[in-house]
């Protein structure tokens, strides 16, 4: 039909091209976040695009449902200021007709939602998990560059050191500037390497000495020795079952009921009935009078995703800290959403009929 393809094919341009326009901001704010932390030392350099990769496919259905969104509120508000859904109200199309071409072009985007919160967002959140503690499982020493000082991750040492060969937890000509609240340590060693037992990593230094000064009383110190044992992290390898919940398969949260699985849970599927929801309020929130035209309705729809994300972000809050059940809070959330937006789209079903009523009396009188 005429009016079905007119229609999809607006949307379908308008959706292209806010999806673009977002993607591209998300993703320079995602790889000047990554950056960032990469400069920190909380993720290895050469992983900053594939953690930035990650990061998009986690976000991807949040844009996807605002871009599908704002595509429907655009579209729909151009064809009502330009006087475009007149002549379809009073060809007798009502606004409940426009829900079945936007529900076509969303079933596709919705299924890309589904599949992107169900299957992928867990997998990417594991793997960029896997980066980050393989980062964190390599020492200070192999962060560091031959010939060259440079901090630790904390800030409070800095290292220089010489490789020993290709071994990237071992070094030779180790010198480490320690500086804590009351003392400031120098170690040389000639020999350096990492050791970690159970959760917990060592650095051990061979045949090196030891010049301590006490800020407090200048008292001074020198130690030789053979062998330095020192802890440098704590629990830095992490048991399979202590992954967070957002990195753990959907079936896995199911089989485990607990209120922090359920929380998650609560979020996933809270994104994917949202992105139901915000394609039938977009029909009802597009309505603008062509007498005065301006953003006012783009502005109000955007603060309404806003106030809904956070609803979405709150019931998982709520379900994770055990003050609702996931049914009750996916209920009242989404439950409510949908009856909201399919009442506005029957009042300005309602509405136009007795704008258009009133208009044949003035016209037969």
């Amino acid at each position: 039909m005429l009016f079905d393809s007119t229609v999809r094919k607006e949307l379908a341009r308008s959706f292209g091209v806010t999806l673009v326009v977002i993607l591209t901001i998300v993703l320079t704010i995602m790889l000047i976040r990554t950056i960032g932390q990469a400069a920190v030392g909380t993720v290895a350099p050469q992983d900053v695009l594939l953690m930035m990769g990650y990061l998009a496919l986690g976000h991807l259905p949040t844009m996807l449902t605002l871009s599908l969104f704002v595509a429907i509120v655009a579209t729909l508000g151009r064809m009502y200021r330009e006087s475009e859904m007149t002549i379809w109200f009073a060809s007798g199309i009502g606004l409940a007709r426009f829900v079945k071409p936007v529900l076509r072009l969303a079933v596709p985007v919705i299924l890309a939602v589904v599949v992107l919160e169900l299957i992928v967002w867990p997998w990417g959140n594991r793997n960029s998990a896997q980066l980050k503690e393989r980062y964190e499982r390599r020492s200070d020493l192999s962060r560091v560059a031959p010939g060259k000082f440079q901090s630790s991750r904390d800030g409070s040492k800095v290292f220089f050191i010489e490789r020993d060969g290709d071994d990237m937890q071992t070094g030779r000509n180790v010198f480490i500037l320690a500086d804590q609240a009351s003392r400031e340590s120098v170690t040389t060693s000639h020999k350096g390497r990492i050791e970690i037992t159970e959760e917990d990593r060592y650095l051990v230094l061979d045949s090196g000495q030891r010049n301590e000064i006490n800020k407090d009383s200048g008292d001074k110190t020198l130690a030789r020795f053979e062998q330095y044992r020192v802890l440098t992290d704590r629990r830095v390898v992490k048991a399979a079952d202590q992954l967070p919940p957002k990195a753990r398969g959907t079936l896995e949260l199911i089989s485990e009921p607990t209120q922090k699985n359920q929380g998650e849970l609560t979020w996933r599927l809270g994104l994917i009935l949202g992105c139901v929801n915000m394609t039938l309020l977009g029909i009802g929130m597009s309505a603008t009078n062509p007498r005065r035209p301006s953003n006012w309705s783009m502005l109000f729809a955007l603060l309404s995703f806003v106030v809904y994300f956070n609803l979405i972000n709150l019931s998982q809050s709520w379900v994770g800290s055990g003050k609702a059940s996931m049914v009750k809070a996916l209920v009242g959330v989404h439950g409510g959403a949908l009856l909201l937006a399919l009442s506005l789209i029957w009042l300005r079903e309602q509405g136009n009929r007795l704008s258009f009523a009133r208009r044949a009396k003035v016209i037969a009188a």
